[in-house]
């Protein structure tokens, strides 16, 4: 289904496809946002601050149940048919592909007692997959919603992203933190959600780029990443053994202002280094988010770019998972006039963001796509990012 395919004719669409692959029509259709994150990388798992916005770009399902057990799955997006499964022989770490995530909600939802007796699935969706939007995350939140409406669980979107997330970390094995399925369930359009991981606590704040002549743009480098992979996970263990050579739980609870402290700290107790580095990310990320919270409530969004290029530094020379296209996108954004530029998402590979002056926008698109062609890489995929609503039934 192309991305240009509008609401209403993308849901007879895939009406008219389910219809005829399993025979009958669907319940319902739903759909579930991918997103972008502004400002807090890596803070989700250390129950830190994050600040997402949902991106019009969706999962659709179109679901009907079924009573005999069975889970049925279908996405025409990837090539083959359809993924037959007994919910009773549902078990994590089983493979399944792209199919994994959404079955890994319907286990989650199961092992959490909720009466779930089968479905027939079909997936579309428009969000960039390998591209650091949470692809993964928006499959989760719409199944999730979907059999939370049919069957009549009476979840709140919180708990549906918590049923997500713990699909992924469960069930297909990601050590992911809580903010994709959170972004995907609970963002409403027009604003950024200012998420409290620790107690789930959020905020809507207005995100009107238009209004302050601002354009904020999504730079897909095209170059696929896979969270599996053992980086991701190699970085939570990493922070995790920061937090406990500091005596807390998590690395939520450094201060800012206790950062040089905690840092010697950690040199003195002969840490690995790569574990330093990690808690000075991690800890002075959150008082990024606090920044750019600060700045959006007194209208100052421009001044937000600094903010995130500081982000972006963190996050290729602490945490050092950015890539030398990632790299690019931010220098050569920067160079063109841009206010600020990071990698957004888990990196190595994926997307960056670039906050740029309406009147400057495709002077800078322009010149990140010189760039690119300049260093031999295959031409990134430009669009804007506009904050949109969370997921929702469709019809």
């Amino acid at each position: 289904m192309t991305e240009n395919t509008g609401p209403t004719a993308a849901r007879t669409e895939l009406t008219a496809s389910f219809t005829e692959l399993y025979g009958h029509a669907p319940e319902g259709i739903w759909a579930a946002p991918g997103r972008v994150n502004l400002i807090g990388e890596y803070t989700d798992f250390n129950d830190g601050f994050v600040m997402p916005l949902a991106l019009p770009h969706t999962a659709l399902a179109a679901v009907a149940r079924r009573t005999d057990g069975e889970l049925r799955l279908h996405s025409t997006d990837v090539p083959g048919g359809v993924v037959q499964l007994r919910l009773d022989e549902l078990a994590p770490h089983e493979g399944h592909g792209w199919a994994a995530y959404p079955a890994g909600v319907v286990w989650a939802l199961r092992e959490a007692g909720h009466p779930v007796a089968g479905a027939d699935i079909q997936l579309t969706s428009t969000v960039p997959t390998g591209a650091g939007l949470s692809s993964s995350a928006a499959l989760e939140v719409v199944t999730a919603l979907a059999l939370n409406d049919l069957f009549e669980l009476g979840l709140s979107a919180p708990e549906l992203a918590v049923l997500g997330q713990r699909a992924e970390n469960d069930f297909v094995g990601v050590p992911c933190g809580v903010m994709d399925q959170m972004a995907s369930a609970c963002c409403t359009e027009g604003n950024a959600l200012h998420l409290d991981t620790r107690d789930l606590t959020q905020r809507q704040i207005p995100f009107d780029l238009a209004a302050h002549g601002l354009r904020l743009l999504v730079v897909d480098t095209q170059v696929k990443h896979a969270l599996g992979d053992g980086a991701y996970a190699e970085r939570r263990a990493g922070c995790e053994a920061g937090a406990a050579a500091l005596g807390v739980r998590t690395l939520r609870e450094v201060p800012y202002d206790g950062l040089d402290a905690a840092l010697d700290t950690l040199a003195g107790a002969g840490v690995d280094e790569s574990v330093v580095r990690y808690v000075r990310h991690v800890v002075s990320d959150n008082a990024r988010v606090e920044q750019v919270i600060a700045l959006l409530d007194a209208g100052d969004v421009r001044a937000a770019g600094p903010v995130l290029n500081a982000g972006h530094v963190s996050l290729r020379d602490d945490l050092r998972v950015s890539c030398p296209e990632l790299d690019l996108v931010v220098s050569a954004a920067n160079e063109a006039g841009a206010l600020g530029a990071r990698m957004t998402g888990g990196g190595f590979g994926g997307s960056a963001i670039v906050l740029v002056a309406e009147e400057q926008a495709d002077t800078v698109a322009k010149s990140v796509l010189e760039a690119f062609a300049a260093a031999g890489h295959t031409a990134p995929r430009i669009f804007p990012a506009v904050p949109s609503a969370g997921a929702r039934r469709l019809g």
